[in-house]
């Protein structure tokens, strides 16, 4: 049995918690903030509820896993899951609509329905191919913990031979090239229809990745949401981490809310406990770092002592992450709307427009709204600069949703208007940032630091850490640590 400390109360780092106080361990969860959750937050005011981070669930086998690997109740039994039928509704720039149902046939006959004979078959042939990118890097990319920070331009984990990208993709056609094109190439040249081209940019666009940056590997998010569906948690996701906040407190996990770390105690070249920013020592066996942000640094991530020898390895391996070009912020306006959800209404429309791809979120849940007759709904864009006037941004996002027929502005009661500064109070993570899920591709630049550090007995879980952002990722990222830690450094993952 080990003193275990978890430095962060994400998704990550309490789905290590669970896991190591199920295996044994005493476990201590120290978070600078008043509550749970990370970015996985609620506002609410007058019967209005709202998710502030993210609002949908890609693979739910992750805390289903979770559920069933740390006691009896399961997920289904504490939580209603609802895969969502449509999965989305897209308004496209030429004013046409697609509404897309929830399987590869349904899809391909929408498309070949709204945009012409012949698209919905160029679709499912490029998701055809981004089901061989996820069958080749679903295991490296989500099951198998890295076993040190790889290099984006030269080195590969411990004991591995140098190469230049630790997931290369295979050398076939499309996807797949010797020289892997970047999303929006491959989108230009295979799907052809600017509409297809937009749709699958949406995808990238809604995890904070620019299409003509990210390598074509991206696809595979299309493909993953088409495959295993977007599902919705009763209540907003919000529901979902307070039941893996009461599942560890379940465990006898220990949680210290207000408690901010400063740094990571070293001695002997080994994780020996915290420093916190009140001054008061912690000691502890081993240490799980899953908050922060993307530049790792030497306070932040390691806090050892003298020269920085974890943050620089880390900020040489992944300029990528310490630019930001894999992450980028949220700007998200609340809406409080007068009357019923209008019938038919989609739980997620993307409007595609040349000023901006907006993501709009209206949950048919009576647990978000005062009554019937009023409706909660949520406007989001990704953002990689800062934002100077956000009320002038708020008013052309719903400039672009009611050019595309959505009426919200006149059903307005009240709205709330949240920039990355907001993000970035609540979760300490610098600029806001929400990372991205990692990629194969792109010479490593779009892989998170491994979970295990160069210093012994200090692990990274969280959306920080690989395999990189999204509630299943960050969920993913706790059960590889967990599983590093019970079982060894040796250990390559769940068979």
């Amino acid at each position: 049995m080990a003193d275990i400390a978890v430095i962060g109360a994400g998704m990550g780092g309490m789905a290590a918690a669970a896991r190591l106080s199920v295996a044994g361990h005493r476990v201590v969860v120290y978070e600078r903030a008043d509550t749970f959750g990370g970015g996985v937050r609620r506002y609410e005011r007058a019967g209005f509820g709202f998710d502030t981070g993210p609002g949908l669930l890609v693979l739910p086998a992750v805390y289903r896993d979770l559920f069933v690997k740390t006691g009896r109740e399961s997920l289904e039994d504490r939580l209603r899951l609802t895969r969502l039928e449509p999965v989305a509704r897209h308004h496209f720039a030429d004013g046409t609509i697609v509404t897309l149902p929830a399987s590869h046939g349904g899809v391909r006959g929408a498309l070949d329905a709204a945009l012409g004979a012949g698209t919905g078959a160029r679709w499912s042939e490029l998701l055809d191919r981004a089901r061989t990118t996820w069958e080749a890097t679903r295991r490296p990319l989500l099951e198998e913990p890295l076993s040190s920070a790889p290099a984006a331009t030269g080195g590969a984990g411990a004991g591995q031979e140098p190469r230049r990208d630790p997931y290369p993709a295979m050398r076939r056609r499309g996807l797949l090239r010797r020289r892997p094109p970047t999303l929006a190439e491959v989108a230009a040249d295979e799907l052809r229809d600017p509409r297809l081209v937009a749709l699958l940019g949406s995808h990238a666009l809604a995890h904070g990745l620019l299409p003509e940056r990210t390598p074509a590997s991206a696809a595979v998010l299309a493909y993953l949401e088409q495959t295993f569906g977007c599902w919705y948690v009763a209540g907003g996701m919000r529901a979902l981490a307070q039941a893996v906040y009461e599942r560890c407190t379940t465990r006898g996990v220990d949680f210290r809310f207000g408690t901010g770390v400063a740094r990571v105690r070293d001695r002997d070249g080994r994780a020996a406990g915290l420093e916190l920013t009140d001054g008061r020592t912690v000691p502890a066996d081993l240490v799980v770092r899953a908050g922060g942000g993307p530049e790792l640094g030497a306070d932040q991530a390691s806090g050892v002592d003298g020269p920085n020898r974890f943050g620089d390895a880390l900020a040489e391996a992944h300029p990528a992450a310490r630019a930001g070009r894999s992450a980028s912020a949220r700007f998200t306006v609340l809406l409080a709307l007068r009357g019923a959800r209008p019938y038919d209404t989609p739980h997620r429309t993307v409007v595609h427009d040349a000023r901006h791809t907006v993501t709009v979120l209206r949950p048919d849940d009576p647990l978000l709204r005062p009554d019937d007759a009023h409706e909660s709904v949520v406007l989001s864009v990704p953002v990689r600069e800062p934002v100077v006037a956000p009320e002038t941004l708020a008013e052309e996002l719903l400039a672009v949703v009611d050019d595309a027929g959505l009426g919200l502005r006149e059903r307005e009661l009240w709205r709330v208007v949240r920039t990355p500064a907001d993000n970035a109070a609540e979760t300490g993570t610098p600029g806001g940032l929400v990372p991205a899920p990692a990629l194969a591709g792109g010479d490593g630049a779009f892989l998170r630091p491994a979970n295990r550090t160069p210093l012994d007995g200090l692990y990274l879980a969280g959306g920080w850490a690989h395999p990189g952002g999204g509630l299943a990722h960050a969920g993913m990222s706790g059960a590889l640590v967990a599983g590093l830690i019970v079982a060894g450094d040796d250990w390559r993952g769940s068979s």
